[in-house]
């Protein structure tokens, strides 16, 4: 909105003004000819001829100022121009309607009132007094020079002369003052209105940044349960921008159970990024019934991160456990391993007692290993950390199982970049090569293994995806526990070690599952301060 003395208002003001002008112009002219026409002489004076002129001009002076008005640059000259072609205008009017007794009089006292709303009171007082100079000479020149009016009165006695040109200027005046105090205390009120107005224009667009920065979800629903509002957080969180106008049911399925005046809830909402945890309250809105205000936020990783942690806990203290019943197993197993090999030396011994002491020492080797293993897990060795390239590492694991039987058959993908990490080497191959033995299981024959390293934004991702049947979701979530096994003759203990030896290092290690699309294993580990990527030619 143009601010309130500035050109763009004087534009608009002049621009309103010439159009009344016009039509002021037009009717005034209407009303003269009428009244002419009823005493009108054989042969018009050549001071009627030229009051018409006057009209004449006046209109074609309107009209190429209205051109110019829209068109050029406008200032306080046009604004003069203006309301000078008014008091002209308006003398005319009164030189041809009866000067000092014409009805057209108060022509004057609008084009004083236009140089108050243009130029405020002192042009107003200005064209006041240009006003009654303009009527005074009028009165003037008909008196002296004898002359009738178009209407054929008599001259006016002097008395009466005199007190119409005193009583129309002391008008003229009131009218400028009036005018004048009118437009200023307007001009007062509009500035107050636009400051106001460009108040409110910045509150909204704080009220508009505020709710797109806001680091929750917000919706507000109608009375019928439509989404009325959505900031773009919340688009984000349920991945879709086409909310707005839907069902506030199809929206956040469930949402409708908690109420209109939910405290903190969860809900679990299926998105098209997968099944989201939120954190969500629900308030009722003031002012229009059935309404209410939903605030969200995605509580999907901090949950992960909770199971994450509460997991760990758990196999802490079932580390702890084990370590000290291997500790307690491994003497004694020592020592029944030792006399079964004295046994079975023995040249006095039956065929029977060494087939049986071959078992016995064959369970006491496989025992020991199981013990090795627990230990391995509950306590893992402190990582001898330094810069390995992840993708060099990730291909020559690769490579070395190529010949391995598990891998006859299948198809194996490569897809690496080189991305630096501070690692211990050799646990992280101990790690990827009980994920990749572990997908060469659970690929079908003629099934597919990919192998991926890549750089995220702030992380090195490696990921080992088979193209086996999948695991189901009560299998998934026992996947690290220890001894927790669904192969035959396995001891449940390989991603469990993986998955301590990966947390020892920082990262994470995560399994994406769908029956029939196979499983994913994902590796996630800070990423060495000096990292870059170079892309690396790939190998199938």
């Amino acid at each position: 909105m143009p601010r309130v003395g500035s050109n763009e208002e004087l534009r608009a003001r002049l621009l309103w003004l010439t159009v009344f002008r016009a039509v002021a112009n037009t009717l005034s002219l209407g009303a003269v000819a009428v009244r002419l026409a009823f005493d009108l002489p054989e042969e018009p004076s050549r001071a009627e001829a030229w009051g018409f002129g006057i009209i004449a001009v006046i209109f074609a002076a309107t009209l190429a100022y209205s051109v110019r008005l829209r068109n050029g640059e406008v200032g306080r000259k046009d604004a003069w121009a203006q309301v000078i072609l008014d008091v002209v205008f308006a003398s005319g009017i009164v030189w041809l309607t009866g000067w000092g007794e014409s009805p057209f009089i108060i022509t004057y006292s609008l084009a004083i009132i236009g140089a108050a709303l243009l130029l405020q009171i002192r042009g107003a007082l200005i064209v006041a007094g240009l006003s009654g100079a303009a009527f005074s000479s009028i009165v003037y020149f008909a008196h002296v020079s004898s002359s009738r009016t178009s209407l054929g009165s008599a001259l006016l006695p002097l008395e009466r002369l005199s007190f119409i040109l005193i009583s129309n200027g002391i008008a003229f005046v009131l009218v400028a003052a009036l005018a004048g105090y009118l437009s200023r205390q307007l001009a007062s009120a509009g500035g107050r209105l636009v400051e106001r107005e460009e108040d409110l224009r910045q509150l909204f667009k704080l009220h508009r940044q505020i709710l797109a920065a806001m680091p929750s979800g917000l919706l507000t629903a109608d009375g019928e349960g439509r989404v009325s509002f959505v900031n773009p957080t919340a688009e984000t969180i349920l991945g879709r921008n086409d909310l707005l106008g839907r069902d506030l049911g199809e929206s956040l399925p469930g949402v409708d159970t908690l109420g209109r005046q939910a405290n903190r809830r969860e809900l679990r909402v299926t998105t098209p990024m997968g099944v989201r945890v939120l954190g969500l309250s629900v308030t009722a809105l003031a002012g229009d019934e059935g309404s209410s205000l939903i605030v969200f936020q995605d509580l999907t990783e901090l949950r992960r991160l909770e199971g994450e942690l509460r997991k760990a806990d758990q196999l802490a203290a079932l580390g702890r456990m084990a370590a000290q019943l291997a500790h307690e197993i491994r003497n004694p197993l020592a020592a029944m391993r030792g006399s079964a090999q004295m046994l079975g030396n023995d040249p006095e011994a039956s065929p029977r007692m060494e087939r049986l002491t071959r078992i016995l020492m064959r369970e006491s080797d496989r025992l020991s290993r199981l013990v090795e293993d627990v230990l391995r897990f509950s306590k893992p060795n402190t990582p001898n950390r330094r810069s390995v390239d992840l993708g060099e590492l990730a291909r020559e694991t690769l490579e070395m199982l190529r010949e391995d039987t598990l891998a006859h058959g299948l198809q194996l993908e490569l897809s690496v970049e080189s991305v630096l990490v501070d690692v211990d080497p050799d646990q992280l191959r101990q790690v990827l090569l009980n994920l990749l033995r572990n997908a060469f299981q659970a690929a079908e024959p003629d099934g597919t293994v990919r192998l991926t390293v890549a750089r995220t934004v702030d992380a090195a991702s490696l990921k080992v995806w088979d193209s086996g049947p999948g695991i189901d979701a009560a299998v998934r979530a026992r996947l690290f526990e220890p001894f927790f096994t669904t192969k035959q003759g396995g001891t449940g203990l390989g991603l469990a070690t993986a998955h301590a030896m990966i947390h020892s290092h920082g990262g994470v290690l995560d399994v994406r599952s769908s029956p029939g699309e196979g499983t994913e294993f994902e590796v996630r580990l800070q990423l060495n301060a000096s990292a870059r990527i170079t892309p690396v030619p790939s190998a199938a």
